[in-house]
């Protein structure tokens, strides 16, 4: 959710809807609708950091198994990331007809699935990369680095790093048994989407109360 600033706030950046000059703030909202984390963001930036962040430094719920995301709030390197933190990035994610599936190499895929199945994941680029995405998971589970700037570290941009790809390769993988999930289970699709629906409602009933 954005928040109206002065220009001469640090954080403050364009709100693209309304043109003016906003911070965002980013909710954590339980499934009995109550708020039980919340936190300053920048504008205009995934939210992913944000996502995994607040779940860790909570601590009002003992365990968190999952968070339901928007788009803004995956990516493939994040999903791998909260996987080792301990829980699942749960995201609704955009132009869902044309997503397609991540298979490790060398895999004999059924002639059906061909066509949605993209090219394959190398094993070995995780294995390479596995020691320092242990490394990185350790030191944001336990507090020594933050989830946010360790996305940002390893974000597009650090193609090529070892420990980006091995958390890339692993996030495509786990994007791909969540996306199994979501469309064979609709109990689970239907609670996601949920979830999702509740956070906004909760939005636009804290907007009256943090602009009066």
């Amino acid at each position: 959710m954005s928040l109206e600033a002065t220009r001469y706030l640090w954080s403050a950046r364009i709100d693209p809807r309304r043109r003016t000059f906003a911070v965002g703030t980013y909710a954590h909202v339980l499934d009995q609708w109550g708020i039980f984390y919340d936190q300053p963001i920048v504008l205009n930036r995934r939210q992913a950091g944000p996502a995994i962040e607040g779940a860790l430094r909570q601590r009002q719920v003992e365990r968190i198994e999952r968070v339901a995301v928007d788009t803004h709030g995956f990516t493939h390197f994040a999903m791998a990331l909260a996987k080792l933190v301990g829980f699942d990035l749960c995201p609704r994610l955009a132009g869902l007809k044309t997503r397609r599936l991540y298979l490790p190499k060398r895999l004999d895929v059924p002639h059906v699935l061909r066509p949605i199945v993209a090219e394959t994941v190398s094993r070995r680029a995780v294995g390479r990369g596995w020691e320092g995405l242990l490394r990185l998971g350790a030191s944001v589970k336990h507090g020594w680095d933050s989830a946010s700037s360790a996305l940002d570290r390893f974000g597009s941009a650090a193609a090529g790093d070892p420990i980006y790809n091995a958390g890339d390769a692993l996030g495509r993988l786990l994007r791909t048994l969540y996306l199994c999930d979501y469309l064979n289970n609709p109990r689970f699709r239907t609670e996601v989407l949920d979830l999702l629906n509740q956070g906004e409602a909760v939005h636009s009933l804290q907007r009256p109360f943090t602009t009066a």
